[in-house]
């Protein structure tokens, strides 16, 4: 069963710290991939210089201003797509960037598409598990509430949600604006998070 929109419709801070230990699902005629999100970063929309919404609305990052609890995907460096949760209500320009999942179905589906079978290598990285997971970029808008991509709780899976005292906040990485905002969020202890 998909989070309710209620779930999105937060703080974006608040839905990054919530969206550890849920599993991101994605259902295709190959098969279905899923993963436990283990590390995740939040983009404002004011005061946060790298998120894309900072300057305004645009073609690019349009999505980011749609309902919550829709996917926001773009593509980056010429070579990968990113995958990301919006969040706040509609027009308020926020989302989360899904960093890391802990690969917890369709393992052989995952290996195929990334040409590795080191299950530590499969999603550890926002450009990995998209290609993991088969997301495509004509899921950028999709609903996440319904449909072959998804977000679902860790008890649909069996698996424990992941208590505040285990949650990591530290600074985002890869980027050079606002790099000292502590809005990455990470599972302590977890081997999938792409970097320490």
């Amino acid at each position: 069963m998909p989070l309710p929109e209620a779930f999105y419709h937060r703080r974006t801070t608040v839905v990054a710290r919530a969206l550890l230990g849920c599993v991101l699902v994605h259902d295709t005629p190959e098969g279905r991939t899923a993963g436990r999100i283990v590390e995740t970063e939040a983009y404002l929309s004011t005061k946060d210089a790298a998120s894309h919404a900072f300057r305004g609305r645009t073609p690019r990052n349009v999505a980011m201003f749609g309902h919550p609890g829709r996917a926001y995907i773009y593509f980056i460096y010429g070579m990968y797509y990113c995958f990301n949760v919006v969040t706040e209500p509609e027009g308020v320009g926020e989302a989360v960037l899904v960093r890391a999942l802990e690969p917890i179905e369709g393992l052989a589906l995952m290996q195929k598409r990334r040409g590795t079978d080191v299950a530590r290598n499969l999603c550890s990285g926002p450009g990995k598990l998209v290609l993991a997971l088969g997301v495509r970029p004509e899921q950028n808008h999709a609903s996440l509430l319904e449909g072959p991509l998804r977000i679902e709780a860790p008890e649909a899976f069996g698996l424990a949600k992941v208590s505040a005292r285990k949650i990591v906040a530290t600074k985002r990485v890869g980027i050079t604006l606002a790099a000292d905002l502590p809005l990455r969020f990470y599972e302590r202890g977890n081997l999938f998070i792409s970097r320490k």
